[in-house]
């Protein structure tokens, strides 16, 4: 099913948007400032985030609970276990481009 049958847009880069694939949808991942504001109270500063992230220090949590955060919408029944999951079964090459796209936004805003 395309992400558009799922309810889901396609990621704008424009708006700092990226895509990452959970089973059969596409997950469209906004970085916007209620999103991060919610990823830093669990997480703490987002400044500290990036420097873990480019020092290889991320742990699979955080870049899941990033990623649920930034999640613009989520498909019906995906949980953030089943995110995890997905994280894990694409592996880290998959994920690290949207992860940059992500930091990226961070640290150089709209």
């Amino acid at each position: 099913m395309s992400a558009a049958a799922e309810g889901l847009g396609a990621a704008n880069a424009l708006r700092g948007e990226a895509e990452y694939r959970v089973g059969g949808a596409m997950l469209r991942l906004r970085p916007s400032f209620a999103a991060l504001v919610a990823a830093e109270a669990e997480l703490g500063p987002l400044f500290a985030l990036v420097e873990r992230a480019a020092e290889g220090r991320l742990t699979l949590n955080e870049m899941a609970a990033l990623f649920w955060h930034c999640a613009a919408e989520r498909p019906e029944g995906l949980n953030r276990a089943a995110l995890g999951e997905a994280l894990v079964a694409g592996g880290l090459s998959a994920a690290t481009p949207v992860l940059r796209i992500l930091l990226g936004q961070i640290l150089q805003g709209r």
